[in-house]
């Protein structure tokens, strides 16, 4: 069974930006909530602070939709190639 690429990707991105965002929101809300989390993502997006103000929660939630959309797209390639690979060595 192979994976829709597209479809695999978008998944993936919306679950990680919503994540993010979540957690930022939360930030705001609870400024310790989280808190070790976002100043990770910052530690990986470079020009995303975690700073608590909605624009940092906007900036790492998107990076977060790029990030993922692009590493769900790889994954799911990677995955369908593999399948596909082995499926024909299967007797």
């Amino acid at each position: 069974m192979r994976l829709n690429i597209t479809a695999f990707a978008v998944a993936i991105a919306l679950v990680w930006a919503g994540a993010i965002f979540l957690v930022g929101a939360a930030n705001l809300i609870w400024p310790p909530y989280g808190q070790a989390f976002l100043v990770l993502a910052a530690s990986i997006y470079p020009g995303y602070h975690a700073d608590p103000n909605f624009g940092s929660v906007i900036i790492g939630t998107l990076y977060g939709l790029v990030d993922a959309g692009i590493g769900g797209l790889i994954l799911a390639w990677l995955y369908n190639f593999l399948v596909r690979r082995f499926s024909n060595t299967q007797a």
